[in-house]
C-alpha cells in the first residue's frame, strides 16, 4: 500500500493527500476509504486546483464528460456531502470543503498535499547553486509514488489530461535534477535513471543531452556518441530536422574526448541564467490557474507545436497570463525569453520593419535583413518569444517559425483563424470568487469584508475582466474616502460605468477603443445592433437575427465574424448553429451601446 509522502510525525487527526501516484488520503497513518469511482473523480478534480473554486460544470465534465445525466447536479451534491463527512471538517469557522459563488473549494495546506509540496520545492530550486538545487529537486522527486492519479481515474478524460500535465512537470524536474547533479560530478547516479526516461520520451532534447553527458562522464563515450546518432536519425525521420546547436556542441565535446572539460564540470560555476526581456510578473496574479498549467505544459513539451495562441476580449488578462508563463519557464529556454508588442501605444498596428528591428536588437541580431533572417535565427535557438496584442494574421505570419527550436506565444483578441497549425487557448472571464480575491488584494481584505455585498456588485459590474477589477481596485485604493457601495452605484449606471474605470493613465475605455477602431466598420455596426437588441447574458441565433434585422443564415455569418474578431464569445462544444448560445462580454456591450455608430451592413464582407 502506498504511504503518504514523507512528513514529520503527524497527530492522529492530521490529513495527508496524495495525487503523485494513486489517489490516497491518510488520517495519521490510516488510509481512508475514498468511496466509489465517481466520488474519487470529484476529489481528484478538487485536488488538482487546491484552494481554488472549481465550478459545477468542471466537476460535471470530469465525472460524466459528454453524457451527464439529468440528475448530475444532485449526484454531485451527494458526492460532495460524502467527502465532507469523510474529511471531517475542522469546525464551523474553517470548513475544509465549501461552496462559493465560483464553485466548490477544497482547502488544503502545503504540507497536506504532495502536489503543493512538489511545486514549492521546484520553485525554491530555481536559480539556486547546483548543490542546494539538486537537494531540493531530489526531495521533490521523492514525493512521487508512481504514475499520477493511478489508472482508474484516467477513465475521466479531464483527469487523464491533468495526469499528463503532472507527468510533464515530473519529467522537467527530473531533467533539472540531472543537470544539477552532473554539475556536482554525480554522473553515475544519473545515468541509469535517465535510460528509461529517454526510451519513454525519445524526442526530448534536454533529456537526451543530459543522458549523453552522464554517459560520457561515466567513461562510456562510445555509448554517448551512439545516443547522439540515434537521436539525429530519429529527429530526421520523424520531424525532418537536425539536432539543435546545444546538442551538436555536446556531441563535438564528447567526440573530442576532452576529459579535462568533464573533470572541471564539478567545480565550474553555474552558467548565467538565459536573458529575459519581459515585463514584470504581476505579484497579485489571480485566476486562470487551469489555463496557466495547460499553457506551461504545452510550451515545455518538445513534442507539441511551436505556436500557441491566447485569445480573449480586451482586458481578459491574456498578456498577464503569457508573461507569467514566460517567467515560470526560465529554465526551459536556454537562449532566452522576450516579449514584443505588435501594436503601438495608440493601438495602431506597428510596421513589420519596426517589429523586426526590435526583435533584432533584443536578440543581438541588429540589422536583420528581413523575415527570412529572423525565422532562420529562431529555428536555431531555444528561445520563447511572446508576440503580444496581435491585430491579425497578416501582421504576425512573417514572424512565425517554420520549424526548429524556437517557440512563439501569441496573444490576440481574435481567433486568428488563418493561422495553422496553432494551439489555441481561450482566456475566459474571472469567476466571482477570483475577482473578489483580486479586488481584496488591492483595497484590503478588511474593506471588502466590511461591505461584501458592495464588493460583489463591483466585480460583477466588471464582467470578469481582470483589467476592470484591477482598475477599480487601484482607484478605490486612492479614493479611501469613497465607500464601496457608492463606487458600486457608479459602476452599475450604464451611462457612466466606463468613465469610472479609469485610474491615472490606465483607462478601460481607451483599451476597448483600440480594439474597436481596428474593426471593419460593418462589424462594429453589427456589434452595436447586437448590444442594443439583446439582453445582458447569452442570446441565441433567433435573437441575433432579430437584433441585426436579417435572416438567421446571414446572422450566423455576422456573429461568427464577430467571434473571430474577439467581440463575441460562444460556449465550447459541438452544437448546431441554431442551438448555439452567444454572448457579448459586459464591457464590450457597454462600449458598443455608447459608440453611436449607425445602421449596420449585414454581411461581414
Amino acid at each position: 500500500m502506498p504511504r503518504p509522502f514523507a512528513q514529520p510525525a503527524a497527530s492522529p487527526g492530521t490529513l495527508r493527500f496524495s495525487v503523485l501516484g494513486p489517489l490516497t488520503v491518510h488520517r495519521g497513518d490510516r488510509a481512508l476509504n475514498l468511496g466509489p469511482l465517481k466520488q474519487r473523480v470529484v476529489l481528484a478534480t478538487l485536488l488538482g486546483s487546491p484552494n481554488t473554486p472549481v465550478s459545477v460544470d468542471t466537476l460535471t465534465d470530469a465525472v460524466w464528460h459528454e453524457d451527464p445525466p439529468r440528475t448530475a447536479r444532485k449526484n454531485l451534491q451527494v458526492y460532495v456531502s460524502a467527502l465532507r463527512a469523510l474529511l471531517a471538517d475542522d469546525g464551523p469557522d474553517r470548513p475544509r470543503l465549501t461552496h462559493t459563488c465560483g464553485g466548490y473549494v477544497l482547502r488544503v495546506a502545503e504540507d497536506e498535499l504532495d502536489l503543493l509540496r512538489f511545486r514549492s520545492l521546484v520553485r525554491e530550486a530555481e536559480g539556486q547553486e547546483p548543490r542546494p538545487a539538486a537537494r531540493l529537486l531530489r526531495q521533490a522527486l521523492d514525493l512521487w509514488q508512481g504514475p499520477p492519479l493511478g489508472d482508474d481515474l484516467r477513465q475521466s478524460s479531464r483527469l487523464a489530461e491533468e495526469a499528463e500535465r503532472l507527468e510533464l512537470r515530473h519529467l522537467t524536474a527530473y531533467e533539472s535534477w540531472a543537470e544539477a547533479e552532473l554539475e556536482l560530478g554525480g554522473a553515475p547516479a544519473v545515468v541509469e535513471g535517465l535510460r528509461d526516461l529517454v526510451e519513454q520520451h525519445p524526442l526530448r532534447e534536454r533529456l537526451r543531452s543530459a543522458w549523453m553527458c552522464a554517459l560520457s562522464r561515466s567513461g562510456r563515450q562510445a555509448e554517448a556518441l551512439g545516443a547522439y546518432d540515434d537521436y539525429r536519425q530519429l529527429l530526421a525521420r520523424e520531424l525532418g530536422l537536425e539536432p539543435g546547436g546545444a546538442m551538436a556542441a555536446r556531441y563535438r565535446t564528447i567526440l573530442a574526448g576532452d576529459g579535462r572539460a568533464a573533470a572541471a564540470a564539478a567545480t565550474r560555476p553555474p552558467a548565467a541564467r538565459p536573458p529575459a526581456v519581459l515585463p514584470p510578473d504581476l505579484v497579485d496574479f489571480t485566476g486562470h490557474g487551469e489555463e496557466l498549467r495547460y499553457l506551461v505544459d504545452l510550451l515545455e513539451d518538445d513534442g507539441a507545436g511551436r505556436i500557441v495562441l491566447l485569445s480573449g476580449p480586451a482586458g481578459a488578462g491574456k498578456t498577464a497570463l503569457a508573461v507569467r508563463a514566460a517567467h515560470q519557464l526560465g529554465d526551459r529556454f536556454a537562449d532566452g525569453r522576450l516579449c514584443v508588442s505588435l501594436r503601438d501605444a495608440d493601438g495602431r498596428t506597428r510596421p513589420l520593419s519596426a517589429v523586426l528591428a526590435e526583435l533584432g536588437e533584443r536578440t543581438g541580431q541588429r540589422g536583420l535583413s528581413g523575415p527570412e533572417a529572423w525565422r532562420e535565427w529562431l529555428a536555431r535557438h531555444r528561445v520563447l518569444v511572446v508576440l503580444d496584442d496581435v491585430p491579425d494574421e497578416r501582421a504576425v505570419r512573417p514572424l512565425l517559425p517554420c520549424g526548429g527550436r524556437g517557440r512563439v506565444l501569441l496573444t490576440a483578441r481574435g481567433q486568428l483563424g488563418g493561422l495553422a497549425p496553432v494551439h489555441r487557448i481561450g482566456v475566459p472571464p474571472l469567476g466571482t470568487a477570483e475577482s473578489l480575491q483580486l479586488l481584496a488584494g488591492l483595497v484590503g481584505q478588511g474593506r471588502v469584508r466590511a461591505d461584501r455585498e458592495a464588493a460583489l456588485r463591483i466585480v460583477r459590474a466588471c464582467g470578469g475582466s481582470p483589467l476592470a477589477v484591477r482598475v477599480s481596485g487601484m482607484r478605490l485604493a486612492v479614493l479611501r474616502h469613497v465607500p464601496l457601495w457608492e463606487f458600486a452605484d457608479r459602476l452599475t449606471d450604464p451611462a457612466g460605468a466606463l468613465e469610472e474605470l479609469t485610474s491615472g493613465d490606465v483607462s478601460v475605455r481607451r483599451w476597448l477603443a483600440h480594439g474597436w477602431e481596428a474593426l471593419p466598420q460593418e462589424w462594429g455596426r453589427a456589434a452595436v445592433r447586437l448590444a442594443a437588441g439583446t439582453g445582458e447574458g447569452p442570446f441565441g441565433l433567433t435573437e441575433a437575427a432579430e437584433a441585426l434585422g436579417c435572416d438567421e443564415r446571414n446572422a450566423v455569418r455576422v456573429v461568427e465574424a464577430l467571434i473571430d474578431a474577439g467581440m463575441v464569445t460562444s460556449p465550447c462544444g459541438e452544437v448546431t448553429a441554431h442551438a448555439a448560445q452567444y454572448e457579448l462580454p459586459h464591457l464590450i456591450r457597454l462600449y458598443a451601446r455608447g459608440s453611436g455608430l449607425g445602421t449596420p451592413v449585414l454581411t461581414p464582407g
